[in-house]
């Protein structure tokens, strides 16, 4: 069998998505609900009043003008580079394959970490929320399983299914934050307007929380606005399947970036205006008292009303899930690239009928699914499944994501200086990315260097060797490449390089490596 003949396989043997699926408004919701603007809002606000008091909507401005600079380059080299392989692919192309393979390993086991602690999220809230409503107490596992399951399904089927389900979930949940800060904003907040909660110095004047976090204060603070961004970046991750995949991912992440950024600072505006400068600090400080789960609900009662509490309540639960499913299907989709160029098993690389990374799909299922029951087995409360699961995870893959994103910044300015010359732009493929990579670098030493107080929890050995976690699967990922370029050098040539002017193969072994990639 030739190359050219396994391009007419049947569709279970394709190693392409469905193409031409998903148009800008799919891609935007899939792309937004990994941000969960929800969720993001009613847990990082909070930390980040902690850290930089009533400034934290400046915070939010720091971090939305330092990814909109990162996004410069990063759109650049998407409109070159079109695979689902995403930051793997693009590593691999601006510094090569080993670079590149470790980084596909990591970032790919970041997505299915975030899986799993937004899994925990959802499972407290669900377990919470229908104790209050009904009286019926269920542990948070069985709501963390059966959520797991239904994204499960919805990842076999079509992609477009799933941008829809995701859809009607973000809708739901901007709309009950743009009537809480509408609502706050009509009625003056507590003590009038302030412009000076936009002021970037006083990020770092603040002492309540110089007196919690010391010196660490404004990272905190920082962190927690460039945590709410986690996931923006997906765009190229559904090139393939998007109908016009350069101007949609430009348009997406662009949107995406600077339109969670306006949003954020909107949102956190209206919580230091609702409860005023100092009773922000405070309120905040009541919530981590136990005084009430969210320092937002009291904002919706006093200045909305008892009802849009309870559908925040609600939301909170689906606002989990949708971001589950998108960093759900994000990870699918890295493990289908490394499947399809045979650094994992090449089954991986195989799509169901749906045309959807369906093998890859079902085993992002399984090492969840495992992940999250030692974390069960660890600690079987209803809290365990925030404090621990949902609190402790994250850092570890945003730890992760963020050095991976240092790295695309290095990988575009080398790519646009060798490899796509014609392409090289002072602004957009230099500049640009050297900034990006000093504010990625910055983030990962403010995560790394406040990681037991964000974790509250002081010598756990999850969070003492964090830092390691990372380097030691990205040094994993390496070795795999270098062995793979000593002892099969035909499908090293092929690891992050796959385009979709690419031949397709089925599973045929007659088809040589070597066909692969003519």
């Amino acid at each position: 069998m030739t190359a050219t003949q396994s391009v007419t396989a049947p569709p279970e043997h394709h190693g392409r998505l469905a193409d031409n699926a998903l148009g800008l408004p799919s891609v935007l919701f899939c792309i937004v609900t990994g941000a969960a603007p929800l969720t993001a809002m009613l847990f990082n606000v909070p930390v980040s009043v902690n850290g930089g008091g009533w400034a934290t909507p400046a915070a939010f401005f720091i971090a939305t003008v330092s990814l909109t600079i990162f996004s410069v380059g990063y759109i650049a080299m998407s409109r070159r580079v079109t695979s689902a392989g995403g930051f793997y692919t693009f590593v691999s192309r601006g510094l090569g394959r080993v670079v590149g393979l470790g980084s596909g390993l990591l970032i790919a086991l970041c997505y299915m970490v975030f899986v799993g602690a937004v899994i925990g999220v959802m499972g407290y809230f669900a377990a919470t929320t229908v104790e209050a409503f009904t009286g019926l107490a269920l542990p948070a596992w069985l709501y963390m399983a059966a959520g797991l399951a239904i994204m499960s399904l919805l990842a076999w089927f079509h992609i477009e299914l799933t941008a829809k389900v995701l859809g009607v979930m973000l809708v739901a949940e901007v709309l009950a934050l743009v009537v809480l800060s509408v609502a706050v904003f009509v009625q003056g907040g507590a003590e009038g307007f302030s412009p000076a909660p936009f002021n970037p110095a006083a990020i770092f004047d603040n002492p309540g929380a110089l007196q919690i976090f010391g010196t660490g204060a404004a990272g905190i603070a920082l962190f927690a606005a460039f945590w709410s961004w986690v996931g923006f970046e997906m765009a190229p991750n559904y090139a393939e399947e998007s109908r016009e995949p350069h101007r949609i991912a430009s348009i997406a992440t662009y949107g995406s970036v600077i339109g969670l950024g306006i949003f954020y600072m909107i949102v956190s505006y209206a919580f230091v205006t609702g409860w005023g400068l100092t009773g922000s600090v405070k309120a905040v400080s009541d919530q981590l008292n136990g005084v009430f789960a969210s320092a937002f609900y009291p904002l919706s009662d006093r200045f909305v009303g008892g009802w849009l509490t309870v559908i925040i309540e609600i939301l909170a639960v689906t606002s989990s899930f949708a971001c589950a499913m998108a960093f759900y299907n994000t990870s699918s989709r890295y493990l289908f690239a490394l499947g399809r160029e045979r650094v994992l098993p090449r089954v991986l690389g195989r799509t169901s009928k749906h045309r959807s990374p369906g093998v890859a799909a079902m085993t992002t299922t399984v090492v969840v699914a495992l992940y999250c029951l030692a974390f069960v087995l660890y600690d079987p409360s209803t809290e365990g499944a925030l404090t621990k699961l949902g609190t402790w995870s994250p850092l570890l893959g945003v730890l992760g994501i963020l050095a991976v994103q240092a790295l695309v910044c290095v990988a575009i300015i080398r790519y646009f200086l060798t490899t796509a010359r014609d392409g090289f732009r002072v602004w957009s493929t230099l500049i640009a990315p050297v900034i990006g990579f000093v504010a990625m670098v910055g983030a990962c030493f403010l995560l790394i260097d406040n990681r037991a107080a964000l974790a509250a929890a002081e010598g756990v050995p999850f969070i003492t060797l964090l830092p390691y976690v990372p380097l030691v699967i990205f040094v994993a990922g390496v070795v795999v490449a270098l062995v793979l370029r000593a002892r099969r050098p035909e499908v090293y040539a092929g690891l992050g390089h796959f385009s979709l002017s690419d031949p397709v193969l089925d599973d045929d072994p007659a088809v040589s490596d070597k066909e692969a990639h003519a």
